[in-house]
C-alpha cells in the first residue's frame, strides 16, 4: 500500500465515521458556526476512542 493510499484510507474512515453521527449527516445545524463546532465535537469523540483502544 502506498503511503497516498494509505493516507487516503485514513481520512475517508474518519469521513465515515463523522457521518454515523446523525446530526452531521442530516446537517441538523445549519448555523455553520454549529455545524462546525458538530464536527469538532464528534471528531473529538472518536479520537478519544481511538486512543483509548490503542492505550487498552
Amino acid at each position: 500500500m502506498t503511503p497516498t493510499s494509505k493516507e487516503r484510507n485514513t481520512v475517508e474512515r474518519l469521513i465515515n465515521k463523522l457521518k454515523a453521527s446523525r446530526g452531521i449527516a442530516t446537517r441538523y445545524d445549519k448555523a455553520p458556526e454549529s455545524y462546525l463546532a458538530g464536527l469538532h465535537l464528534r471528531a473529538a469523540m472518536i479520537w478519544i476512542d481511538d486512543l483509548l483502544e490503542v492505550t487498552a
